[in-house]
């Protein structure tokens, strides 16, 4: 429900602000939905795009295997389906991006926001606090964000290799040329391995600041 209403009041304040982020995070938080609540919820879009992409990359590579490995059968046809495979899989890439991207425009405007708070405490130890709070969410923010940048930029060298084969598939669409494709099955599922466990450990410490972020929201 809640994701459902943040959407409603998203589309709303974008209509009516012309999709100016400033003025959008102006007229959430009128409505009741603060900077931390939209990283929240774009931490957990994050974490399930990431989680999306790892699963896709796995039937990806399913499926290249599924064309070199597998004897007999319609081999167009499962060379089609890799094809369609592969552009989900672009897709997913795409939307792992944007997702982040995303995550770091309300994480840049939260963080100033409390920077700028901070001048106004009259109270010093209350100050204090909150200036070593900031620190301390802004250094754990760093880290999960590094990490999950660091599963995304994974992704195209597996594109790369992925792009690579269907391209060749698509003019060499016979036995020989496909026996020829043997060997790189076993380097490319290196590399779906690497992403996946990388992806996943993103996704574990996403859990992980979602959880904290909720205990103190």
């Amino acid at each position: 429900m809640r994701r459902l209403i943040l959407a409603c009041c998203a589309l709303l304040a974008l209509l009516a602000l012309g999709g100016c982020q400033s003025a959008y995070y102006s007229a959430m938080e009128k409505a009741g939905i603060h900077k931390r609540d939209i990283l929240v919820d774009r931490v957990e879009d994050a974490r399930d795009a990431q989680q999306e992409a790892k699963e896709q990359f796995k039937d990806a590579l399913e499926r290249y295997r599924s064309v070199v490995e597998v004897q007999g059968g319609d081999l167009e046809k499962r060379y089609n389906a890799l094809d369609r495979e592969y552009e989900a899989s672009m897709a997913s890439a795409r939307n792992v991006r944007s997702r982040i991207e995303a995550v770091e425009d309300v994480a840049d405007a939260l963080f100033k926001e409390w920077e700028g708070e901070l001048k106004q405490y009259s109270n010093a130890s209350l100050k204090a606090a909150s200036a070593k709070e900031l620190s301390r969410t802004r250094a754990e923010y760093r880290t999960r964000l590094q990490r999950m940048k660091a599963a995304e930029q994974r992704i195209e060298p597996v594109l790369s290799v992925l792009r690579d084969q269907v391209l060749f598939l698509k003019h060499n669409l016979n036995a020989r040329a496909i026996g020829a494709l043997h060997g790189e099955y076993r380097a490319l599922q290196s590399n779906v391995d690497q992403l996946v466990a990388d992806m996943q450990r993103a996704i574990d410490e996403a859990d992980i600041f979602i959880r904290r972020l909720q205990a103190e929201g």
